[in-house]
């Protein structure tokens, strides 16, 4: 496994997102997911990201648990910010300075580990300035609770705001080839500061993979519900799955693994580390993702990927 360094930490050239294993698509499996987790350690990938809003704290006990006896073999990445508390249709983007202490302290008790490696916050806060917000985070780093410093979803503004009152190692946003918005915006301000890119849904929720059959996803499943899942956009958007998978047909390798080698790409052209976080609960996806390392794509192969993400249809939420 490659390595990329993200500002001064070192992580495996691809992540593991392991917010399916608790929530958000479908049904879930204590014991498939503890063994995923241990197979990604054993293939080398090693930096692994989880949050303490994923299934209400559970992904982070999840996480925790499966990596107790290999806790120095992971570069461990959590999230904080998004407080659900009052239900989903309430939800409050949190950053006052008590709350990320008392955020951080209930993730260390979770997580059961002395210190966190890359503590981001979720979402620009509503109830503070980023300055208040990332000045407690700043503490916490002081404190030796965490190691380094990350933003998600954030501006170009707000990352320079943030990065004044203590370096930023990495930024995470949604990245892929039919999501591609953060080239307009945050990516220069990152390349300018030196600050790393965590790309997240690099699969597009599964969609760019061709396994998805989309009238048979789970009840619990909130794909039912995304605007590029849904009606005439999803059929819309099956032209996108289709280009992908003439490619990787072409290739005699998975469309998901034409997908990821699409976004390990656009590092040089990008100007900044990345380190996509492909999520998956089950280990033969984790394997077919990690496999996508080896995979390139040719000149020719890029350019017919470029008018992808101006032909998706509906919002990425």
């Amino acid at each position: 496994m490659r390595t990329t360094q993200l500002g001064q930490l070192t992580v495996s050239a691809q992540g593991l997102g392991c917010m399916g294993m608790s929530e958000f698509y479908g049904a879930t499996d204590w014991d498939s997911s503890v063994a995923t987790i241990n197979r990604a350690l054993d293939l080398g990938v090693t930096f692994i990201d989880t949050a303490d809003t994923y299934g209400a704290g559970h992904n982070e006990v999840l996480v925790g648990r499966a990596i107790t006896h290999r806790r120095d073999e992971v570069q461990l990445a959590t999230k904080f910010g998004i407080d659900r508390s009052g239900g989903d249709g309430h939800r409050v983007y949190r950053g006052e300075h008590d709350y990320v202490k008392r955020a951080c302290e209930a993730s260390l008790l979770r997580l059961g580990v002395d210190v966190i490696d890359l503590y981001y916050l979720h979402r620009p806060p509503q109830t503070a300035e980023i300055e208040e917000t990332v000045g407690a985070m700043a503490e916490l780093v002081a404190e030796g609770k965490v190691r380094h410093l990350g933003l998600s979803e954030c501006s170009a503004d707000l990352l320079r705001r943030a990065f004044a009152v203590h370096p930023i190692t990495a930024v995470q946003s949604e990245y892929s080839l039919w999501t591609r918005d953060v080239e307009d915006g945050v990516i220069g301000a990152m390349r300018e500061l030196g600050v790393g890119f965590v790309p997240y849904s690099p699969l597009g929720r599964g969609f760019l993979t061709a396994t998805v059959d989309l009238s048979t996803l789970d009840a619990a499943d909130f794909r039912r519900r995304n605007p590029r899942f849904t009606g005439g956009a999803a059929e819309a958007n099956q032209a996108i799955a289709a280009a992908v998978r003439s490619v990787a047909d072409a290739k005699g390798v998975a469309p998901a693994q034409v997908a990821l080698a699409w976004v390990y790409a656009q590092q040089e052209r990008l100007g900044v580390p990345l380190v996509p976080i492909p999520g998956t609960k089950r280990i033969k996806w984790l394997e077919q993702n990690v496999a996508a390392l080896d995979v390139t794509l040719t000149a020719a192969e890029l350019a017919g990927f470029e008018p992808l993400a101006a032909q998706a249809v509906g919002a990425r939420y």
